[in-house]
């Protein structure tokens, strides 16, 4: 993992993004944190406060950026494989879920963080391309002087077809990045869709820029939960809606048991079966099970300024989407 560097907002083919250099620091190279220094804390007490978890294993901050970022280094080849084979594709039910509650509107400006296959950033181009076509033959039909040849172009100018909606996926990681930009040429999106390399902890845009901000199956992996939801509402406009789709604790003691089960004795084998990857696979398990519970989470999206807060358990549980609003 490198140091503090620049990093690129390359721009989407259109117009209203420019291209932009960016200082952005990973976690665990910052020079200094909010709170000021430590001062006089014994030794214990300040190395308690730097320890976090690495799955179930206990690392310093520093150490926990480094090693997430190599996990996603090596799984990003075989990501979307690994989702099918784990989820049973039930992940892309999820996501689509996840764009119903969002359910945006033509115009909107979405930034999508850890997303950087472009799963969410996809959905989102479909869903307002389709809304805003939609719109167009309610217009059309409404206008019944219009030539041939006036209702072509309606239909054929690209960068109007999304009315106006744009899409910013923000990464950490170069590799998720690299193989969303080329999905995204490979399935012909162009337009309303750009990329940046930046950290969730310190994102590289100005306040009140977006309408939604959206983070699937990545937040877990923050080092600073706090510091990521602090800076989804600096980045979001008055009225802008947070949402966030990821594992939950489940309830049900059935339902618990056979998805550790699952989760511990038959995705590390995949991973290794498909990636040739066992450990990074056994701490994506073990990630889930250290997130907090629903209400704790809840609690901690409140805390960053959130207002309306809730969240809805999907598949017996087992995920969650949390949605909240900067007022």
């Amino acid at each position: 993992m490198a140091a503090s560097g620049s990093c690129v907002l390359w721009s989407y083919c259109g117009h209203g993004w420019s291209r932009v250099m960016w200082c952005c620091r990973l976690p665990g190279f910052r020079s200094s944190w909010p709170g000021g220094p430590l001062g006089a804390r014994h030794l214990s007490e300040e190395k308690r406060a730097t320890e976090t978890h690495f799955g179930f294993e206990t690392v310093s901050e520093e150490e926990k950026g480094g090693k997430v970022y190599q996990v996603f280094e090596s799984v990003a080849k075989k990501y979307d494989v690994m989702n099918d084979m784990m989820s049973l594709g039930i992940h892309r039910v999820w996501k689509d879920l996840l764009l119903g509650k969002m359910h945006p509107f033509p115009g909107t400006q979405l930034l999508d963080v850890a997303g950087g296959t472009g799963d969410i950033a996809f959905r989102f181009l479909n869903y307002v391309q389709a809304q805003h076509q939609r719109k167009q033959k309610r217009q059309l039909r409404a206008q019944q002087n219009l030539s041939w040849e006036e209702i072509a172009k309606k239909y054929q100018n690209e960068e109007d077809s999304l009315g106006g909606s744009r899409v910013m996926v923000c990464d950490i990681n170069k590799e998720m990045l690299k193989i969303g930009k080329q999905k995204a040429r490979a399935q012909g999106y162009k337009a309303g869709l750009a990329w940046v390399l930046g950290d969730a902890e310190e994102l590289p845009f100005d306040d009140d820029k977006f309408d939604v901000y959206t983070i699937a199956f990545g937040i877990r992996n923050v080092t600073h939960i706090d510091r990521a939801l602090q800076e989804a509402h600096r980045v979001l406009k008055p009225g802008g809606r947070f949402l966030c789709l990821e594992f939950s604790q489940v309830n049900n003691p059935l339902i618990s048991r056979l998805y550790d089960l699952y989760s511990f004795q038959v995705i590390p084998v995949l991973g290794e079966v498909i990636a040739g990857d066992w450990k990074s696979y056994q701490y994506l398990v073990e990630s889930i099970r250290q997130f907090p519970s629903q209400e704790e989470f809840k609690e901690m999206i409140e805390d960053a300024g959130f207002q309306k807060v809730t969240y809805e358990s999907l598949t017996s549980g087992i995920v969650a989407i949390h949605s909240g609003f900067k007022l």
